[in-house]
């Protein structure tokens, strides 16, 4: 929901463990079931009203603007368009604290896995192919783009 793609999206892109994984290591388990149950309480409620307006809504004052789950949130979605982990602010740690251990050193940002990079949504979203990688075939440049560029007149 978070990231505009569906969960068959997102599995499919092989990077759904991997990306569990790496936001328990970076924020511990405690944060995280927070982060979910809140998420799941929020769900159940608009499910039972039958509208999902109320889970977008709820997304956005309850975990987007919460000083504790909106920079954890805010990085989840960063984690899968961009296929990595920013390092949470000094002040978020100081006062809320991840249990995870601090003596092991993680650079910022955080690339989980080299095979991470190709499956970010951010190049679905644009609908090109990730410099690099997943190259679209021998003299496909002699094509024209599939991303259409529009230009608005705003004299």
């Amino acid at each position: 929901v978070v990231t505009g793609f569906s969960r068959f999206d997102l599995l499919g892109t092989g990077q759904a463990d991997l990306y569990y994984q790496t936001v328990l290591k970076m924020i511990g388990k405690e944060i995280l079931v927070e982060l979910l149950d809140t998420f799941h309480d929020l769900d159940l409620k608009a499910q039972k009203n039958y509208k999902p307006s109320i889970l977008t809504e709820a997304l956005h004052s309850e975990i987007l603007a919460s000083g504790k789950l909106g920079p954890i949130a805010r990085n989840i979605i960063k984690l899968w368009y961009t296929a990595t982990w920013e390092k949470l602010p000094d002040q978020w740690r100081e006062q809320f604290g991840a249990s995870v251990d601090h003596s092991i050193f993680i650079p910022s940002p955080y690339i989980p896995s080299p095979y991470a990079y190709p499956e970010g949504l951010v190049w679905r979203a644009v609908g090109v192919n990730p410099p690099g990688a997943k190259a679209p075939g021998y003299g496909t440049w002699s094509e024209a783009p599939s991303v259409k560029l529009t230009t608005t007149n705003n004299s």
